[in-house]
């Protein structure tokens, strides 16, 4: 391919990807429900407070931890997860997987109640966000990659969750 017609491509290519997110956050695809909305409300001076700089990086301004440095990769056992934020139950050892990508991951939240989803497109693409349906606090992001019997990957920040070992 010549350098024109990569040019011409890359454009062409780059006004589809815009004209999809503008086209989603006119829909209100994109965000997300107001603060407000959500049944745990704290003030961001009070979540500053309630988490550690790294906690609310994540939490409340949807950061991602870097891969491999959460404990709870590896979590073995019976257990359950919690929302940091708000310890809201989300998630099972029995639905919790090794994905190979260095984070949490879980192919089915304890509930259909437990998160919430929204789209972002901070990578120019459209992902799934995962949120706490308690207290909106970003957990990660949802892929269609996972294991049966749901095919999905629930990819968690492990500084988004509390773990807390049951049984033996």
């Amino acid at each position: 391919m010549n350098r024109r017609k990569f040019l011409t491509y890359s454009a062409a290519f780059g006004a589809v990807m815009l004209s999809g997110k503008a086209f989603a956050m006119i829909e209100g695809q994109s965000s997300k429900p107001p603060a407000d909305s959500f049944p745990f409300q704290l003030t961001d001076e009070q979540w500053r407070e309630r988490l550690t700089p790294e906690e609310y990086e994540i939490l409340r301004s949807e950061g991602t931890e870097k891969s491999c440095s959460s404990p709870l990769n590896g979590v073995e056992g019976q257990g359950e997860f919690y929302c940091k934020g708000c310890g809201y139950h989300l998630f099972s050892t029995q639905t919790k997987f090794d994905s190979g990508t260095g984070w949490p991951s879980f192919y089915e939240p304890v509930d259909e109640h437990a998160i919430g989803t929204s789209t972002d497109f901070k990578l120019g693409m459209p992902r799934t966000e995962v949120h706490c349906a308690n207290c909106g606090s970003h957990l990660g992001h949802v892929f269609k990659d996972g294991p049966p019997p749901t095919g999905l990957r629930y990819c968690i920040n492990g500084l988004a969750l509390e773990f807390e070992q049951t049984g033996e």
